[in-house]
């Protein structure tokens, strides 16, 4: 007795590689059958190895922890290794490259370069006057504080966020949910001397806290389902509130 063979799906990827003078943005059709279980970077992979070693996309830990596939699938970014095929009954993913990052080739795009912008326009890092004496034990911690600071540290920096957001489009500088994100888990953090006042420096203005449009596609698309909107608006009041 045979197996039962799977559906066939159609995947159609827009390809393109900015470094070539001939080449010209167009999406090409792959067509396979779906296998129990299979995600889209399964998909991705087996396209790859069988009908088309030329396509290019990122990938790195296969588990949503590294961040490095994100893509736009049927108009919505996700990453790759969490996206079921099973999920899209109409047997056909169009997918695109993210956008408001640099485009490498084909749904590869630079998140790096601009997670590094941000982190530095942020200042992603503790700042505080004491010095560190690694010979003692560091200053307890409330655990409510820490399980905050935790809770937004999983961010990966996937950028599935800032390619959901209505604000970069039209504004590019815009510091995106990734960099409130961040700000806000400088602010919970006791380690971090920074006032509001510093952090309205940095954010107080429309390309930061104020240039969010509160769509909140950022958190609906969230892979780690962290609380922006929470975050963002807390944020709002807090800094509106110096001037």
């Amino acid at each position: 007795m045979s197996a039962q063979k799977g559906r066939e799906i159609t995947i159609s990827v827009l390809k393109f590689n900015p470094r070539s003078k001939v080449s010209k943005p167009h999406f090409v059709d792959y067509k396979l059958e779906e296998t129990p279980g299979m995600t889209l970077f399964i998909a991705l992979n087996y396209i790859r190895e069988n009908f088309d070693p030329d396509l290019s996309f990122d990938f790195v830990c296969r588990a949503g922890i590294c961040g490095s596939c994100g893509m736009v699938v049927n108009g919505k970014p996700a990453l790759a290794c969490r996206t079921l095929i099973a999920n899209y009954p109409e047997e056909k993913l169009t997918l695109m490259p993210m956008p408001a990052f640099e485009l490498i080739k084909d749904l590869s795009v630079n998140t790096g370069k601009w997670m590094d912008k941000m982190s530095k326009r942020v200042e992603s890092w503790i700042h505080s006057n004491e010095e560190v004496d690694i010979s003692k034990m560091e200053e307890r911690v409330d655990p409510d504080i820490a399980d905050q600071t935790f809770e937004l540290d999983r961010c990966i920096e996937c950028g599935i966020c800032v390619a959901s957001c209505g604000t970069i489009l039209m504004r590019p500088d815009f510091v995106g949910p990734v960099g409130l994100n961040r700000i806000a888990r400088f602010e919970v953090d006791p380690h971090d001397n920074r006032t509001a006042e510093d952090f309205y420096e940095l954010i107080g203005d429309d390309n930061g806290i104020f240039g969010c449009m509160s769509l909140m596609a950022c958190e609906d698309h969230c892979p780690k389902h962290l609380p922006l909107q929470n975050k963002i608006a807390y944020l709002r009041r807090k800094l509106v509130s110096l001037r």
